[in-house]
């Protein structure tokens, strides 16, 4: 595809969030407006908006690619998500509500002390940085595979170029700008996925029927794995895992739950979350079985796929076997979610800066209005640099990556709101940031161990073990409260 029509489509596209921003940054670039939406955010519309959000453009790539290496068993990981849900739902939704937040780790100061509040947030930057960024790389390097290379564009330039058209349509309205965006990005990515299976099904020669029977038939469509302990496929790790991981980076995640806390009240912003963790399901669906499809297609046209999973989908997109529309709607998808991946995760992490670490509260509105802008410009400047890193480090699948670092990174964050729920000790505010060091690098150590001796390696499992090592730790210096 012509590389001018993509560069077309971009300009378009971000003249289209741009104009959005525009209309709404108009009446509210207040910091109320900014972290919290003024908490008028219809529920149904934050609900469709999430679901971008939640996806990314990992989501799009990885997730087809996957198939390859391990069928459709991710769908269990993805069923173990709506038990996590149902926790956010009824457990930790209420308590922010309760507690009026606009950071929710101000709950950890108030239950723990300063130590926790400021150690939890400060794993929640560090992991959601490097997770948004990786994130953000999938795409924007797609498209600079596949379109700036043959300008001979530095990837550096190319990632400036899209942090600063998400900073400038963010800037202003923050997280009430970006309600109405992702409704935006979030219906352009799902029309890109029906269109792009639809094309694919073309290729093979397959009505929706004929679709239905191949997936039914089909080895590559085994999803469940009862039988083999060793294996990080097995049901009850992925499901188990899959309940942790939401619990960890959408309950506890200040990028995603700011979107819920913008809803006018609890009961809608519980409706968010249940009716988009419910479509969550399908939607996955859909990419794994797109990752199927792709595979029949390559194994009947003797086509040598890529040796990297993330590459399988847009090697043969944009190659052009399935049409120029598949390779448009494709083009238009991987940008939808580039910019709905990396906005909120931009005014999330403002947010947390902010109000965490910053305290922001101590300054009149012009001056902390002055430092949002700063501090959200600084974390745009961060994103690239990580995202050059990223290219020249990235070896395995992303969506796996990512899920290796939020294992390590949000384990002491998951152990210290679950200590702080499910206890009503007090514990030692002092020894919380050597607990919550020391855990991830206890990890490290017991799978080195386990893989040197018994030859079995620790998956998505590292989050509930790390987190449980952090809950004892803080139960060891705890006592009772007077």
């Amino acid at each position: 595809m012509n590389g001018t029509y993509v560069l077309l489509i971009i300009l378009i596209y971000f003249g289209s969030l741009y104009l959005i921003s525009h209309l709404i940054g108009k009446k509210h670039s207040e910091n109320e407006a900014f972290f919290r939406g003024n908490r008028k955010s219809p529920w149904y519309i934050v609900a469709f908006g999430m679901i971008g959000s939640s996806l990314s453009g990992v989501t799009f790539v990885s997730v087809p690619g996957m198939v390859r290496a391990s069928n459709m068993a991710y769908m269990q990981m993805v069923l173990g998500f709506l038990l996590g849900y149902a926790v956010i739902v009824y457990i930790l939704l209420p308590l922010y509500y309760k507690m009026n937040v606009t950071s929710i780790y101000t709950y950890l100061e108030q239950r723990i002390g300063k130590r926790a509040y400021k150690t939890g947030s400060g794993f929640f930057l560090l992991s959601r940085t490097i997770g948004a960024a990786a994130r953000l790389y999938v795409a924007v390097l797609i498209l600079q595979t596949y379109v700036f290379d043959a300008w001979n564009v530095p990837f550096a330039l190319t990632a400036a170029g899209f942090l600063l058209m998400i900073w400038l349509y963010t800037h202003k309205s923050g997280i009430r700008t970006i309600v109405w965006t992702d409704l935006l990005q979030t219906g352009l990515l799902l029309l890109a996925l029906l269109i792009i299976i639809g094309h694919v099904a073309k290729g093979l020669d397959l009505d929706f029927q004929g679709v239905v029977s191949f997936l039914k038939e089909s080895p590559k469509s085994q999803i469940f794995v009862w039988d083999d302990w060793h294996s990080k496929q097995n049901f009850f790790k992925q499901f188990i895992s899959g309940c942790f991981v939401t619990i960890a980076m959408t309950g506890i995640d200040q990028e995603m739950m700011q979107k819920n806390l913008s809803c006018k009240n609890l009961r809608e912003a519980q409706k968010n979350v249940l009716a988009y963790s419910w479509f969550f399901v399908p939607v996955n669906f859909l990419f794994l079985c797109l990752g199927v499809l792709l595979l029949q297609y390559a194994s009947i046209h003797e086509i040598q796929l890529p040796k990297l999973a993330d590459d399988i989908l847009p090697s043969l997109i944009t190659s052009g076997v399935f049409g120029i529309p598949a390779v448009i709607f494709f083009m238009l998808g991987i940008i939808a979610i580039t910019f709905a991946s990396a906005d909120s995760a931009l005014t999330g992490l403002t947010t947390s800066t902010c109000v965490d670490m910053l305290n922001i509260a101590r300054y009149n509105e012009a001056q902390a209005k002055k430092v949002r802008l700063i501090v959200h410009f600084g974390i745009s400047l961060a994103f690239i640099a990580i995202m050059v890193i990223f290219k020249e480090l990235n070896v395995i699948s992303i969506i796996n990556a990512i899920y290796m670092i939020a294992s390590y990174t949000y384990g002491p964050l998951l152990g210290l709101f679950a200590y702080g729920i499910l206890f009503k000790r007090r514990t030692n505010d002092r020894v919380v940031p050597f607990i919550c060091v020391s855990a991830p690098i206890a990890c490290f150590a017991i799978n080195a161990l386990l893989k040197a001796t018994l030859t079995y390696e620790l998956g998505y499992e590292l989050l509930i073990l790390n987190a449980a090592l952090v809950v004892v730790g803080l139960f060891l210096f705890s006592r009772k409260q007077a």
